[in-house]
């Protein structure tokens, strides 16, 4: 298994930064491992809701079919999917509150056998993309 996270407060409202992180057209704005939505993004964003991404992992492609597990509006939005080489991906953003800002933490878990054999530069890989995708976000909402 490889874990990773980033956190960066952003300097606006949690309404805000969930507004943006969750308007799907321009999801590939911000997030540094998205290249598309097949079908779309989520067609209803709600707990067991699933959606189809095509990501860049390691500069590889990769397709991931995704399941909401966890939604609380302008909080918590966690998803767990499967990718190629049977693995598992799960990512979680948790919005905390901080006045006129908002702290965004982005919790990411890979698992499966392909893991073990590149887990250190796969952590490596989407602890700088998550960082990316945090500086990208900020922007756009600041």
């Amino acid at each position: 298994m490889a874990e990773v996270s980033a956190e960066a407060r952003i300097q606006a409202p949690a309404e805000k930064v969930w507004a943006q992180l969750t308007d799907w057209p321009s999801y590939g704005a911000w997030n540094a491992t998205h290249t598309s939505f097949p079908r779309g993004g989520p067609k209803t964003l709600a707990v067991g809701g699933t959606f189809q991404e095509n990501m860049k992992l390691m500069g590889f492609p990769a397709e991931v079919d995704w399941t909401i597990e966890e939604l609380e509006p302008a909080r918590v939005f966690a998803i767990r999917g499967k990718g190629p080489m049977a693995v598992t991906v799960a990512t979680r953003y948790t919005l905390t509150p901080d006045g006129d800002a908002t702290t965004l933490r982005i919790d990411g878990e890979f698992t499966g056998a392909a893991v073990s054999l590149m887990a250190g530069k796969l952590k490596d890989s989407a602890t700088a993309a998550l960082n990316e995708s945090l500086r990208k976000l900020d922007g756009l909402v600041a």
